[in-house]
């Protein structure tokens, strides 16, 4: 890989400087950006041939407008040469993902999807639901759409098979049979109600299932029924009677089950008005296991063909793909893109667009489901367009804002304190936007909510000069919602001011005499509080802010304070990890077992060393 570096040509723009950047391209793979007179990266793409595909830049017509206002624009360019143009392809979408050029095609929703994961660490293993890094070992099944769809598919696992799914300190520590067991959703196994090899065929059967061998388990459990009725085990037999009617309730509740497709991801795009939406639909196990909608960017006005291809590889950049994709429309490069998923992936991946069959049944129903969503998402902006500029007039700020961010704080008597910030905008709240910040300084202990609410905003604006000072990305907010009254703004004006960013509009946002809704009182810096009308549109704008901005601080609060209670001085132990903390509360049943055990019945946990027992033993013992 070789970087040529920024080139200016002087005096020259558009076509006249692409055409002599020509003069010194070759035929080679690679990456170029296109920047303007203010050094912004205004594009990012990849080419077979640098040389060819910038030439098609240097013509004088016969481009989009989109392409043409680029050209335009473009004072400088940028050039990378790569080995391969797959590598090139990958380099492009990195780029692109750092940069958020204004004319490429952008992924904005980043969040991970969610597994059900079937342990395998365990003599008894547990079910879950897991997001993230597959670093447990066990059996992964996914992804699913939303968490509501695993903890649906979840309660549905656990009535038919009975696995567990407490953690392994609480299966360690029990005694008696809990709630689960006595609804008959669990076998018992942590009291002994299952033997281990019973349990083994339980696990057995949920991982068939979760690969879609749903006819044979259901055929094994009626033969099992059958067996046990004929030796006269009249209980056992109402038993697997149940979880074979809890099994075809699952089935015939699984919605679009496609009898032909095994796994597949169906990937439908609807463009209109410059909006885009991508519907994703995940099968697997020829089950449909949810649907989600995306809203990229469309990098003012690209078409189809360049919109999947960009989404494809940037929505599988942390995610492993299917074997098959199911799509509405072909894409630009797709033996590029294609080679890219598949080395992602280790193995084959196709890109199909079905004209016929049930294949193409399951896109047009994706289809379907993009252009409805779109609508109403180009409906609800519409109404979030006239909250903004209701908003605009009512604060008397100069424009309507784009970005909004609502601060608050939650807290016990100063334990475990958090600051919350959620943002808002043209098209909603923006959930993959919102921050919690866990209070470091002593304000949290002492309950100053003043003292919280400055570490916050010092956090917040002090990485936004780091990162952004001349404010040219759109992480900058045109307005700040802060919960409190006139000593609260006053404050946060004075904090603001220290950071040297005081031009930032602010209203505080106060309930009123009787804290009811509906009476807030709004107070800007050193103006008079106001107050909107009780059935203004706007006001109920503004409460839906900050009711989401509390709902997110006690939300985090209310984790941070759980994790607190789980906590244990194992986790103090250097060397102990998630493993060997499990591990030793697996085999002793409580941290104060493990504080009070000898070097030697240490060592008699697997993965403990006779160094590491000696460090557990000397962290109880020898504390002074």
């Amino acid at each position: 890989m070789q970087d040529d570096g920024p080139k200016t040509v002087p005096d020259k723009t558009g076509h006249d400087l692409i055409q002599d950047y020509l003069k010194t391209l070759d035929g080679s793979p690679g990456v170029y950006r296109m920047l303007n007179g203010s050094n912004e990266v205004l594009y990012v793409g990849k080419a077979r041939n640098l040389r060819a595909r910038v030439s098609n830049y240097a013509r004088p017509s016969g481009h989009s407008g989109r392409i043409a206002r680029m050209i335009l624009e473009t004072a400088s360019m940028m050039f990378l040469t790569t080995r391969t143009e797959t590598e090139a392809l990958l380099l492009e979408q990195n780029l692109i993902k750092q940069l958020k050029p204004r004319y490429n095609v952008l992924l904005r929703d980043d969040k991970s999807f969610p597994n059900i994961l079937i342990g395998a660490d365990h003599a008894f293993p547990m079910i879950k639901k897991h997001r993230g890094k597959r670093s447990e070992k066990g059996a992964y099944f996914g992804p699913f759409a939303s968490a509501g769809a695993v903890n649906r598919t979840l309660n549905q696992l656990q009535r038919v098979f009975l696995l567990r799914t407490c953690t392994d300190a609480m299966f360690a520590g029990r005694t008696r049979p809990c709630l689960l067991f006595q609804i008959k959703r669990c076998a018992g196994p942590c009291v002994g109600r299952v033997s281990q090899e019973d349990y083994a065929r339980l696990v057995q059967d949920a991982t068939r299932f979760l690969e879609g061998k749903t006819t044979t388990v259901q055929a094994d459990l009626a033969a099992s029924m059958a067996e046990a009725a004929e030796a006269m085990e009249y209980e056992r037999a109402a038993a697997l009677r149940d979880r074979i009617k809890a099994l075809t309730q699952v089935q015939s509740a699984q919605g679009i089950n496609p009898r032909g497709v095994a796994e597949a991801d169906v990937v439908a795009l609807h463009l209109e008005g410059g909006q885009a939406c991508v519907q994703v639909f995940f099968i697997r196990a020829n089950q449909s296991w949810g649907n989600r909608d995306f809203y990229p960017k469309t990098g003012a006005g690209a078409e189809e063909p360049e919109i999947l291809e960009a989404f494809l590889s940037q929505f599988y950049d942390d995610k492993e793909p299917p074997r098959l994709i199911l799509l509405s429309h072909p894409v630009d490069n797709e033996d590029l893109v294609t080679q890219l998923l598949s080395d992602r992936a280790g193995r084959k991946v196709e890109l199909a667009v079905p004209q016929r069959g049930e294949k193409a049944e399951l896109v047009e129903n994706a289809a379907r489901n993009a252009r409805e969503s779109l609508a109403r998402k180009m409906a609800e902006s519409s109404t979030q367009n006239k909250l903004l500029a209701g908003l605009a007039e009512a604060f008397d700020l100069d424009a309507p804002p784009k970005r909004i961010e609502v601060y608050d704080n939650s807290h016990i008597q100063g334990t475990n304190a958090v600051g919350g910030m959620i943002v808002a905008g043209a098209e909603g709240f923006l959930k993959s936007q919102y921050r919690k910040f866990n209070i470091k300084s002593d304000a949290g202990a002492n309950s100053d909510d003043f003292g919280m609410m400055k570490e916050v905003l010092t956090r917040r604006f002090e990485r936004l000069l780091k990162e952004d000072p001349e404010r040219a990305s759109e992480a900058w907010p045109d307005l700040l919602l802060i919960d409190g009254g006139a000593g609260q703004v006053s404050a946060v004006a004075g904090i603001m001011a220290e950071l040297g960013v005081d031009d930032i509009p602010m209203v505080g946002v106060a309930k009123g005499v009787d804290r009811d809704h509906g009476k807030e009182e709004f107070h800007r810096p050193g103006e008079p509080p106001f107050a909107l009308r009780m059935n203004d549109p706007v006001l109920y704008f503004v409460q839906r802010l900050r009711d989401e901005a509390h709902r997110w601080a006690i939300g985090a609060h209310r984790a941070k304070r759980a994790k607190a209670v789980s906590a244990t001085p194992l986790d103090d132990i250097p060397g102990v990890g998630a493993t060997r903390k499990r591990a030793l509360l697996a085999h002793f049943g409580s941290a104060k077992a493990v504080s009070r055990a000898a070097t030697e019945d240490l060592m008699a946990v697997t993965g403990i060393s006779e160094a590491m027992a000696r460090q557990i033993h000397d962290f109880f013992h020898d504390r002074g």
